[in-house]
């Protein structure tokens, strides 16, 4: 099997402030305190999840920040 050339997270922050990562098509969920935390933690949640050889070489972390307004 060849391996992916990327791999995407969706990421997401919790009430606490704390960060979490699912990525789309793989079973990988990760979190971390904080940003720098949560990256560190999504690249060693993909080395882990693939066997030596086969991680992708990217990995996309992406955020979309919602938030509703009252008027």
């Amino acid at each position: 099997m060849t391996p992916p050339s990327e791999i995407i997270f969706e990421a997401a922050q919790d009430a606490d402030g704390r960060y979490n990562a699912r990525a789309l098509g793989y079973s990988i969920f990760t979190f971390g305190d904080d940003w720098e935390d949560l990256k560190r933690m999504v690249k060693d949640a993909t080395l882990c999840h693939f066997d030596e050889g086969c991680a992708p070489s990217v990995v996309r972390l992406r955020m979309a920040r919602e938030e509703v307004i009252a008027v």
